[in-house]
């Protein structure tokens, strides 16, 4: 079978629209050869620039067009394609097409992101991030527009822009930039209490994840799957990262600030070396005769189904195997919406999603036009014939003089599509009441799942909380901001409220706590699947470490996954014993302890006092990051010198197991147990 047969559909469609400017002479929007592209036309060598120069002036107004409107929120964002492969198939309780066949691959884009910053900022801050999935089905696009958190901030999509009006840099300073640490945010979480529960996972870990291919994606809302007789079940989407769930730390997130492409870089490298990210898409399931069966309302967005209640069903994975070649055309003039769903999934009364469903629509039509559908990343892999016309930059050229419906000139064409044929019909939900504006009574518990949460932590990462907090709230200038948060908390857990009022200068409130006894393990980030593949062991090497023994050490622990990065005083390479040299990747200027997830010290006869300085520099950071450390027994002298010899997570090449040891301990990434000289939030 050819490469080309082998493409899936929307490679084979977007192969249309790729070209390689490669070798190919320069020739103007208009198809005019340029002779020069250096020089405006001017009279005479110093003379003004002419109005006439129509090239000079393509090339300028087209410059000054380049950049659409970036989006309001999620505008820091990185794109890659890949496909879906479905374990069993799902028609018991859905017709969705992709969810039928095991052995058919769905094409599909996805696209991390931020909620808060501009394009530019940082991308290792404090915030929700997004997972937003186009599948490419034969019937259509289906968009799952995720974050990294199960639930969200309210429960009506009315008072979303003054969440996001909250959180974004304060209009009288235009700062801070990307961050919620600040007077505004605070003062809308803690005047709004149902943003308690979200407060929590913000300040948790997940909000600092380590890089996009170990974050957790959740549909949020509450959607139905419809199977082929009409029977509806309401669904929550999840997509869980096969390396498991991992964050940074508060520190390590601070000082990753100096490289703001830190999570983009990662995804981008991956891809190119072949550890493709894979992630298991699963569904929670409710039947609609058990709707009213829970201590919440399951329609309310600002609670989450623990997975102890509703058991997750892992029903498919997600690979991501290729990186756009454009990021303009592909990753930013991506457009996802909640509403592009396909037969035999559909809505619930979910407020929140209720009101997505327009403003995503009108969202992409304003940043991107009327025609965005038809760009090639949005464009779906079906046939697509309907009397929608003209509009701005509309690549299709329709032929005929019929663009309306009913017609007798073009024999009622396009035609529609009855039910039994494939056509798209909306689940007959009965609605009834009065019209009104209030909130329902089952959605008024705003603490009982933020003391779930809290129930469900460890005790570090229950630390991190009150750290998160502390920090946040010790940010903001006005004391009743702090003390309306402080309040909050208490209603949540006194645990939780004392420390943090202590830190920031309030005073605890003489209320009543959540009594919620409940937990959900399923949260705890200690929880997920920890193994060693894909992560970077820096390896200190300098002239005259010992070749043999440094390489068979090196080859086992490449064959489990992982990837040694040598790192020596300069670039070039270093040599050892026995013939033995490698290429040094980074010097210790050009690298970063906060680029590898573990240390192997090795040194040499030639290592000196320059080789040492950094060694200890960068095993304190990684030491300070409950990183796994590991040594030759040569050079455990400066482990020594340091205090941290015999501390957890260090391990020496005395011990006979000393390769699968470190192995396991870089497995495990953190080791909690181990004294700090940070304070982590």
């Amino acid at each position: 079978m050819s490469e080309d047969e082998n493409l899936n559909k929307k490679e084979k469609q977007l192969e249309s629209f790729v070209r390689d400017t490669h070798n190919q002479e320069m020739i103007s929007n208009e198809g005019k050869k340029i002779v020069d592209d250096e020089n405006s036309l001017t009279a005479g060598d110093r003379g003004p620039t002419l109005i006439e120069d129509f090239l000079a002036r393509e090339k300028l107004a087209h410059f000054d067009r380049e950049r659409i409107p970036e989006r309001v929120v999620h505008a820091r964002g990185y794109g890659a394609y890949g496909e879906f492969e479905l374990y069993q198939s799902m028609s018991d309780i859905t017709m969705a097409d992709f969810l039928q066949d095991p052995s058919k691959k769905t094409p599909l884009f996805v696209r991390f992101s931020q909620v808060i910053g501009s394009r530019g900022c940082n991308e290792t801050v404090r915030d929700v991030r997004g997972f937003s999935i186009k599948f490419y089905t034969d019937d259509g696009n289906f968009d799952i527009v995720a974050i990294n958190f199960p639930i969200f901030f309210i429960q009506d999509a009315i008072k979303f822009p003054d969440l996001i009006h909250s959180v974004k840099p304060e209009p009288d300073n235009e700062y801070p930039q990307g961050q919620t640490a600040h007077d505004t945010f605070w003062d809308f979480m803690g005047s709004n209490p149902e943003t308690t529960h979200m407060a929590m996972w913000i300040m948790s870990d997940r909000a600092i994840p380590k890089n996009y291919r170990t974050i957790e994606g959740f549909g949020v809302h509450t959607y139905r799957f419809v199977n082929k007789d009409g029977v509806a079940h309401f669904v929550k989407f999840h997509i869980k990262p096969v390396l498991g769930v991992h964050p940074l730390i508060w520190d390590e997130a601070q000082k990753l600030g100096e490289d703001a492409d830190f999570h983009r870089r990662d995804l981008w490298t991956n891809i190119k070396m072949g550890n493709y990210p894979e992630y298991e898409f699963a569904v929670q399931v409710i039947r609609e005769d058990q709707e009213f069966m829970f201590d919440f309302d399951i329609l309310d967005p600002t609670k989450f189904w623990p997975e102890e209640d509703v058991p997750l069903q892992k029903i498919g994975k997600l690979t991501l195997n290729k990186t756009v070649d454009n990021a303009f055309s592909e990753t930013e003039q991506s457009a996802f919406h909640p509403g592009n769903i396909v037969r035999g999934i559909d809505y619930s009364n979910d407020p929140l999603l209720q009101g997505r469903l327009f403003s995503y629509t009108d969202t992409q039509q304003a940043r991107i036009g009327a025609n965005y559908q038809q760009l090639p990343i949005n464009k779906p892999v079906c046939p697509v014939f309907n009397n929608q016309r003209d509009g701005a930059s509309r690549p299709v050229i329709d032929r005929g003089k019929v663009s309306y419906h009913k017609n007798l000139l073009a024999n009622n064409t396009p035609s529609e599509v009855p039910a039994d044929e494939g056509g798209f019909v909306t689940y007959p939900s009965s609605v009834e009441g009065l019209k009104k504006r209030q909130t329902a009574d089952s959605f008024h518990d705003h603490y009982s799942q933020a003391r779930l949460f809290w129930n469900s932590m460890t005790p570090v990462e229950r630390e991190h909380i009150i750290g998160a907090y502390s920090f946040e709230l010790g940010r903001c200038l006005h004391v009743p901001v702090r003390q309306q948060m402080v309040d909050r908390l208490a209603r949540v857990s006194k645990e939780l409220a004392e420390p943090v009022a202590k830190k920031v200068g309030v005073t605890v409130p003489n209320v009543e706590e959540s009594t919620v006894t409940k937990s959900s393990p399923a949260v705890s980030l200690t929880n997920t699947n920890f193994v060693a593949d894909t992560l970077k062991v820096a390896v200190f090497l300098a002239e005259g470490f010992p070749g043999k023994e440094v390489d068979a050490i090196l080859k086992q622990w490449t064959e489990a996954g992982m990837h040694p990065v040598i790192v020596s005083n300069n670039l070039g390479e270093v040599s050892g014993s026995e013939g033995y040299s490698y290429k040094v990747d980074q010097n210790f200027l050009t690298g970063s302890p906060l680029s590898y997830e573990g240390v192997f010290l090795v040194g040499g006869n030639e290592a000196d006092n320059y080789f040492h300085y950094e060694a200890r520099t960068f095993i304190t950071n990684m030491f300070n990051h409950f990183k796994p450390i590991s040594a030759k027994e040569e050079s455990r002298q400066l482990l020594k010198e340091m205090g941290i010899e015999e501390m957890p997570g260090v391990i020496i090449d005395t011990d006979p197991q000393f390769g699968q040891a470190f192995i396991d301990a870089m497995a495990k990434q953190r080791f909690w147990d181990r004294p700090s000289f940070l304070y982590n939030v």
